[in-house]
C-alpha cells in the first residue's frame, strides 16, 4: 500500500478517505472519494437553506427603501419615514407594518457605547470539534446558548467548525470561561484564539447598494 501525505492509496477502483475528517474528500482520474459524515451535515444545511430561499418574499424598491431607513435611523415617526421613503405617510406605514408582520424587521436596537462604561477584552475564538455527527453539532450549539459572555458564534466551513466573539472582564476571565467549556466535555477538538486590540470598523450592511447589485445580477 503506497502512502501519499495523509491519503492511503489502495488501488484505481477502491474508495479512498483522508484519514483525517476534517479535510474534504477528493476526486481524480478514476480514484473515487469518500466524503466525511460532517460534509453530509452542511449538505443538508444548504438543501434547507435553498428551500428557505424559495419562501422569501419579494420586495419592491419602496420596500427596501422603508428597510433601509428603519436600518439607519432605528424607530421614528411616521412623518420622518415617509420624508426618507419619498412616501405619504399612510401608504409608507402599513408597508412598514406589513413588513414588520413578515418578520423581515426583528427589532430596534439602541447602539451603547459601553467602552465609556467598562474596560472590557474582546476574543474571536475558533474551535474545531474531535467528531462531526449531527449530535455533535447540536450539543456544542446547545452548550454556548446559555453562555452569556459568547456574543456571537457562526458555523463555519474550512479550517474550524465555529468562530466565536467572546466579550469579557479581562484576560484571565477569558481564560476560565475557555477551561470550563473544555470540562464540559462538548468535544472540542482545539481552538485557537485572537484577542482584539483595536476596533477598525463596525457598519451595517449597505442594504440599497446590496439589492441593487441582485437586480443587476438578476438573481
Amino acid at each position: 500500500m503506497k502512502r501519499t501525505g495523509k491519503i492511503a492509496l489502495r488501488g484505481p477502483d477502491q474508495h479512498y478517505r483522508k484519514r483525517h475528517q476534517r479535510q474534504a474528500g477528493w476526486c481524480a482520474n478514476r480514484y473515487e472519494c469518500m466524503l466525511p459524515s460532517y460534509c453530509l451535515c452542511y449538505a443538508n444545511v444548504l438543501a434547507n437553506r435553498a428551500h428557505e430561499n424559495m419562501k422569501k418574499m419579494l420586495l419592491d424598491a419602496v420596500d427596501v427603501r422603508i428597510l433601509s431607513a428603519v436600518q439607519q435611523h432605528g424607530q421614528i415617526s411616521k412623518t420622518r419615514l415617509s420624508e426618507l421613503v419619498n412616501l405619504s405617510p399612510t401608504p409608507c406605514w402599513l408597508r412598514l407594518e406589513k413588513l414588520k408582520k413578515s418578520g423581515l424587521i426583528t427589532g430596534y436596537r439602541g447602539e451603547i457605547a459601553i467602552d465609556r462604561m467598562l474596560d472590557l477584552t474582546r476574543v474571536f475564538v475558533t474551535v474545531s470539534l474531535k467528531t462531526h455527527n449531527r449530535s455533535d453539532f447540536e450539543r456544542f450549539e446547545k452548550c454556548i446558548q446559555s453562555i452569556d459572555e459568547i456574543v456571537e458564534c457562526s458555523a463555519t466551513g474550512g479550517g474550524s467548525d465555529y468562530v466565536m466573539k467572546v466579550i469579557t472582564h479581562s484576560l484571565q476571565e477569558f481564560q476560565t470561561l475557555i477551561e470550563e467549556l473544555l470540562s464540559k466535555e462538548i468535544g472540542i477538538e482545539r481552538y485557537y484564539i485572537y484577542v482584539v486590540t483595536r476596533n477598525i470598523k463596525s457598519t451595517p450592511i449597505n442594504l440599497l447598494k446590496l439589492m441593487d447589485k441582485k437586480k443587476e445580477s438578476g438573481v
